[in-house]
């Protein structure tokens, strides 16, 4: 039985190391593509490690990112502060400010999480033009907010609804209202909520790519548009957008680094309820 166990741990370890050189294998050749010098780069040595590391491809990728990164941090910052924001607030009323027809109205109001961006593309692009927001970032910013409005609703309202009840009705019989209750005794107790809300929030907003394409001009585009941008053209210098791609993927990474445990825990407590 010992032995079956051991054999067993065996193979599940072994197959797991394999899917993880699996999936680096991509990471691995970006980063060599990355460092080498463009005539360095061939099909015969696109394997091997660069002789010569050439660290100027990021210096030259950043120059020409320099501008969209800019637009990313304060396009993914803004709509996540945002839509997180009001996210918290909508959790709070439709899980303990309950009305007549509010669970029907909050089903109804999570069906945009299920919309694709490309079917509303259109009607929203002629939304922007009309209200004199396209092409800019507020007018992206607007989009992503009104987009994750559903989401955020979803798992702050999954979190509320494990703080007591008779908590809430204490601070009322003692005057409290409805901003009162939330800013003082809510809110203090929404940190974990918040640390899934954003982490879910930057990383669909600062990957998105389609409304960043359609939806602002030049000066405007995110980081994501620049980095397409970047590899266009018939004659490619592969360790440029190489580069940029590190660039452009290092925040997300980061962020789930240093606050993916954070992240994992909020979602057990917005899963767990008692």
């Amino acid at each position: 039985m010992k032995s079956q166990f051991s054999v067993g741990r065996l193979f599940l370890y072994t197959l797991l190391v394999l899917m993880v050189i699996i999936y680096l294998i991509p990471v691995y050749m970006t980063v060599i593509t990355a460092l080498k010098f463009p005539e360095d780069i061939n099909l015969l040595t696109s394997w091997s490690f660069p002789h010569r590391l050439n660290w100027g491809s990021f210096t030259k990728a950043y120059e020409k990112l320099g501008p969209n990164l800019t637009n990313s941090i304060i396009l993914t910052i803004s709509a996540t502060t945002i839509s997180t924001l009001l996210g918290s607030i909508n959790g709070y009323v439709f899980s303990k400010w309950k009305f007549k027809g509010s669970e029907t109205i909050f089903t109804l109001f999570l069906f945009g999480m299920f919309i694709p961006y490309q079917i509303i593309l259109i009607p929203l692009f002629q939304v922007l033009r009309s209200i004199n927001l396209y092409g800019g970032l507020p007018g992206l910013i607007l989009a992503h907010v009104v987009y994750g409005i559903p989401i955020t609703s979803l798992i702050f309202r999954n979190f509320y609804a494990q703080i007591p009840t008779g908590l809430l009705k204490s601070a009322q019989l003692d005057g409290a209202g409805f901003f009162r209750i939330y800013r003082r005794i809510v809110l203090p107790l929404s940190v974990p909520g918040f640390v899934v809300a954003c982490i879910w929030q930057f990383t669909q907003i600062w990957n998105e790519f389609l409304w960043g394409i359609c939806l602002t001009r030049h000066t405007s585009n995110p980081i994501t548009v620049g980095l397409a941008q970047l590899a266009g053209g018939q004659a490619v210098s592969w360790n440029m957008p190489m580069a940029g791609s590190i660039l452009a993927g290092l925040p997300v990474v980061l962020v789930y680094i240093f606050l993916g445990k954070y992240f994992i825990r909020g979602l057990l407590e917005g899963a767990i309820k008692e």
